[in-house]
């Protein structure tokens, strides 16, 4: 299956190494230079031709990339990685909690970015043939990113999914931060612990949890996370 990566950055040297390194690694490129064209092409493109990965800029020529992030967590399908040259960490903190899957830092290393795509590409698949299930009044359909429950439909992100994916695979067992970093693939240890509690707090919001008191997802504090839902695969 061919990977496709869009890319938006208004340097035109920038795209050029991002669609060199993305084609190089044997994945479909396309670029943009501005947040317009870039959504203008998402709304016209096919459901087969989507990207499974973005690469997205913050200082854009006509929009702050967060919007751009924040729009494309919603609609939830793609990977987002964040390739800025803002590298402080509340930008970083802002561009999680806003819904993307990563952050990278200009300069980089093209390798690096080819790397953090297929540690996001690189996820555990639900058993064969199973693509929906049910839980606590729950449905959960990994093929749409959408969760379904007592208050409707809502949409998920691909790392929501990933995460909510490899509990109910693995319900009533104590998952470790370390044993959820090397199954999702995270990258440095500190990104990744921020990432995975921005991501848990997400889930929770849509599953209706107390923050205080969750029923579903339960975290062990200094072990790390256990599911206590009963699922039933579909």
């Amino acid at each position: 299956m061919t990977v496709r990566v869009a890319i938006l950055d208004d340097d035109p040297a920038i795209r050029a190494i991002l669609k060199d390194a993305v084609e190089g690694a044997g994945m479909e490129a396309t670029t943009y230079a501005r947040a317009d064209a870039f959504e203008a092409a998402l709304r016209t493109t096919p459901a087969d031709r989507t990207p499974d990965v973005c690469l997205v800029d913050l200082g854009l020529p006509d929009r702050d990339g967060l919007a751009v992030v924040s729009r494309l967590a919603l609609e939830g399908g793609a990977a987002i990685i964040i390739v800025s040259g803002r590298g402080q960490l509340q930008d970083r903190i802002t561009g999680l909690d806003l819904g993307a899957d990563d952050y990278v830092v200009k300069p980089f290393e093209p390798a690096e970015i080819i790397a953090r795509i297929r540690a996001r590409l690189r996820t555990s698949p639900a058993p064969s043939g199973r693509r929906v299930a049910r839980f606590g009044g729950f449905i959960a359909d990994f093929d749409r990113f959408v969760l379904s429950g007592p208050a409707g439909e809502a949409q998920i992100s691909q790392a929501e999914a990933e995460i909510l994916r490899l509990f109910l695979e693995r319900p009533r067992r104590l998952l470790s931060r370390a044993e959820m970093q090397e199954v999702l693939g995270g990258a440095a240890s500190d990104s990744f612990d921020r990432a995975m509690d921005v991501r848990i707090s997400r889930l929770r919001a849509k599953l209706g949890e107390d923050p205080k008191n969750p029923a579903l997802i339960k975290t062990i504090y200094g072990a790390g996370y256990i599911f206590l839902g009963h699922v039933d695969w579909d």
